[in-house]
């Protein structure tokens, strides 16, 4: 057998990692970064992307151009998209950006968010400006979902064509389907195929990519019912703020799981009238409103329903108010949504820092913690906690609790999305390596058995493909061609099939097609769909 392409995978991060996701994908001479963020959990040369994995020395320029065709970002958490100013205003990648509409409107907001953090609070130097995140976001071209695009190739005969794939996980996430010549590849970023209060399951169809990539955050997790979590949520926010009259933290996103738990508690409070104030920082509701508006058909149907009605708005909070500084020692129970969700710096971890010491406090936290953060460090239950922004150590006496609202697919949405997409190799980034390792084992074993990576950082792992193009013959045509032919050159499944020559069809034959692949030495190879 002749192989005749390469498709070539490199983490720049996230490789066996979560944190600065940026994976270099080349299909033939065509070459896309898939993400570029920053790692929450550090502040030294580990934050971005290893670029030097592309090229030793970046310093002249266009250096990049030449080594990148596009970049795509699939969302807008940090962890996928913080390293893009630095990307293209720092070290000078200037070619095609691309991301969804919701992403480009709201990745301004989540940079300078960070960049006041790093630069204003902390003084680092080795980071963005303000006019780099602007810089940055002029260059950006926006995909719907389910839109395809086509950009321009290296060589005149065959474009990079794009498709963008419904994700869920938060507002405007989206998986990629990249397609050079008959070569393809699915990256996933960050989805969820489970639905929740605000948005849908992640959506694709089966593209049969030669490679797919996906995150493998919670890969040995198989989560129990969302309402059950919801009920034991309640529960002990009841219970440590009415009970116990103590403060509750709840560490997240400023968009995704806050929006979630928001509608959840603002619902729990108006049926039990209970009066202790519920806080948000950071102005997440008000974002929250304006992005879901204005981006209504990326929510659910539930959702959209509602915001489509005149005087009816899932985020129009009743018990929920804006957080103020001056409230951080304020006597009595209370509840407090605060970012940033790893607690790396900011209001979460201030607050954090004033409250941990009273036992009848407590932290819960509904999203994953990266290693080396300081929710990791908590979930550890470490005496101290050591920070950047204070010498001075935080030793917890508060209690806590973690509970999954993560956005992530567990293993078995994992599992579920191979399935459906139906790739000839898997490759697993965006997540622990130890974990990872078991999730490699289900999908190389039964009922499954696709081969499976897990590269490091800096790990290339090669594809090596054969040309396909898809033919369409129906059953009849199938029949008449064992009569007709001998199985020479031709590859048939199961013995069945020999070869068959396409025909106009009527639309009742249409109803009847298999699908097979017309490979480039003429072999035909048919899958009946229904028998396989």
């Amino acid at each position: 057998m002749a192989y005749t392409s390469r498709i070539q995978v490199i983490p720049l991060g996230a490789g066996q990692d979560v944190g600065r996701s940026c994976i270099l994908a080349r299909i033939g001479p065509v070459n896309i970064m898939l993400d570029c963020g920053q790692h929450m959990g550090y502040t030294d040369h580990r934050r971005f992307p290893d670029f030097h994995y592309l090229k030793s020395d970046l310093s002249a320029p266009g250096t990049l151009n030449k080594l990148i065709d596009v970049v795509l970002i699939s969302h807008a958490h940090l962890d996928h998209c913080g390293a893009l100013p630095y990307l293209t205003e720092v070290i000078g990648y200037d070619g095609p950006l691309i991301m969804t509409p919701p992403t480009r409107d709201m990745l301004p907001i989540m940079l300078e968010d960070a960049r006041k953090v790093a630069v204003d609070r902390r003084g680092e130097v080795n980071y963005f400006s303000a006019e780099n995140i602007r810089s940055c976001l002029s260059k950006v071209t926006t995909i719907e979902q389910d839109e395809t695009i086509r950009l321009p190739g290296p060589t005149a005969d065959s474009d990079i064509e794009i498709t963008c794939y419904y994700a869920g996980h938060i507002l405007g996430a989206a998986m990629f389907r990249i397609k050079y010549g008959m070569q393809s590849l699915v990256y996933t970023g960050d989805f969820n195929t489970t639905p929740d209060r605000h948005l849908g399951e992640a959506r694709i169809d089966k593209c049969r990519p030669d490679v797919l990539i996906t995150e493998s955050t919670y890969a040995t997790l198989i989560r129990d019912s969302r309402l059950v979590r919801e009920r034991m949520f309640l529960q002990d926010v009841y219970t440590q703020t009415i009970e116990k009259k103590g403060k509750v933290l709840i560490p997240v996103f400023a968009l995704g799981r806050s929006q979630e738990l928001c509608i959840l508690l603002e619902g729990f409070w108006k049926r039990k009238n209970i009066q202790v104030p519920i806080y948000f920082s950071g102005g997440l509701t008000e974002k929250s409103l304006e992005f879901y508006k204005m981006y209504i058909s990326w929510t659910n149907e539930s959702l959209r329903n509602q915001l489509g009605q005149e005087n009816v708005n899932a985020f129009d909070f009743k018990f929920i108010k804006p957080w103020k500084p001056e409230y951080i020692n304020n006597p009595g129970p209370a509840v407090l949504f605060a970012t940033p969700g790893m607690l790396s710096a900011g209001t979460s971890l201030e607050v954090l820092r004033a409250w941990a010491g009273d036992a009848n406090n407590m932290i819960i936290i509904p999203g994953f913690q990266s290693a080396g953060s300081v929710g990791a460090k908590l979930l550890a239950n470490q005496p101290e906690i050591y920070t950047p922004d204070n010498p001075e150590p935080i030793r917890p006496k508060l209690a806590i609790r973690n509970l999954s609202f993560s956005a992530h697919a567990d293993a078995k949405g994992i599992l579920s999305l191979i399935e459906k997409c139906a790739p000839s190799n898997v490759v697993l980034v965006h997540g622990e390596a130890n974990k990872m390792v078991k999730l490699k084992a289900q999908i190389e074993d039964a009922p499954l058995r696709i081969p499976c990576f897990m590269p490091a950082n800096g790990e290339p792992v090669d594809f090596y493909t054969r040309h396909r193009a898809p033919a369409y013959v129906s059953r009849e045509q199938l029949d008449k061609a064992r009569e007709a032919f001998r199985p020479k050159n031709v590859v048939g499944v199961n013995g069945k099939v020999n070869v068959a020559l396409l025909k106009p069809l009527t639309h009742q034959e249409l109803e009847e097609l298999v699908l097979g692949e017309l490979c480039e030495d003429c072999q035909l190879v048919v899958i009946d769909e229904e028998n396989k």
